[in-house]
């Protein structure tokens, strides 16, 4: 089940009912094995689908795309919802995370250049 969330985070479509018509078991049986972890069905998805973004905005390869196409990418309907819900969980805005790590390569690039 965590399997299903980890590579199928991104779609728009994906809920605990679509992983229940795959692994053959109801939405509530779901709720009842995920009662261990302490973490919901929900609460799974949403942690996977801000990771994935945090990676997103801080990987150089996608420091041009824009932070709605990220939000999207990563399975996110809503920009509003996934603004607030990063900021409450790392502390910081999207945009804020994307310029510190920006910061961050740049300052390392210098520090390359005066170690020559």
């Amino acid at each position: 089940m965590l399997r299903a969330i980890d590579t199928q985070f991104a779609r728009g479509d994906f809920s605990v009912e679509a992983v229940g018509v795959q692994l053959g078991i109801t939405g509530r049986q779901i709720h009842r094995l995920l009662e261990e972890t302490t973490k919901t069905f929900s609460e799974h998805l949403l942690e996977r689908r801000l990771v994935r973004a945090h990676e997103l905005l801080t990987s150089p390869s996608t420091s041009g795309k824009r932070i709605a196409d990220i939000a999207y990418e990563s399975g996110f309907a809503d920009v509003t919802h996934f603004s607030y819900a990063f900021r409450r969980r790392f502390g910081d805005s999207p945009r804020g995370v994307r310029v510190r790590a920006e910061r961050g390569r740049t300052m390392a690039v210098l520090r390359r250049s005066l170690d020559r």
